[in-house]
């Protein structure tokens, strides 16, 4: 498939793509949901693939640390694919102010600071949220987040796909 193939199949730009593909810059989820579905596959096949059919997924922490602590963005539940919530661990940085799209996609998302202050911009307005505060939203209403303290920041992000 061509960059171009995936970005009319995705909706996301030929030059995004490309970032993507050169490793300069991190797919949000919104992004990462998109390309999965154009491809015709899952965020699984992106992020790993559960051992068996056991209904208890267990990922466990790399010294101590939730997921992998050198990306933007890890998955650290909802592996298979009959699991409605996803979990990932999300680590924004400052540069995010101007490179990083806005993201959304269908559902639901809960968003818990763990380390560090990160703006979240959602639709026109802006909220600084510290380490302990959570927040809740449709993740249809674009999105996005940015570090803006000193020390790394990162956040536990869950989404949910609404049933009817």
């Amino acid at each position: 498939m061509t960059l171009e193939q995936l970005a009319a199949d995705s909706g996301l730009t030929r030059s995004y793509l490309s970032k993507l593909e050169r490793g300069l810059s991190s797919p949000s989820i919104g992004s990462a949901i998109k390309i999965a579905e154009a491809l015709g596959t899952t965020l699984d096949h992106f992020y790993g693939q559960p051992d068996d059919h056991d209904p208890i997924t267990i990922v466990r922490a790399k010294n101590g640390k939730a997921g992998d602590v050198d990306t933007h963005l890890s998955l650290v539940a909802g592996l298979a694919p009959e699991r409605t919530m996803r979990a990932f661990v999300v680590r924004p940085t400052k540069t995010a102010k101007r490179g990083r799209i806005m993201s959304h996609h269908e559902g639901e998302e809960i968003l818990f600071i763990l380390t560090g202050r990160i703006e979240l911009v959602i639709g026109k307005r802006k909220e600084t949220l510290n380490p302990g505060d959570c927040i809740q939203f449709d993740s249809t209403i674009p999105h996005k987040l940015i570090q803006v303290s000193s020390e790394p920041a990162s956040a536990l992000v869950v989404i949910a796909t609404k049933t009817a």
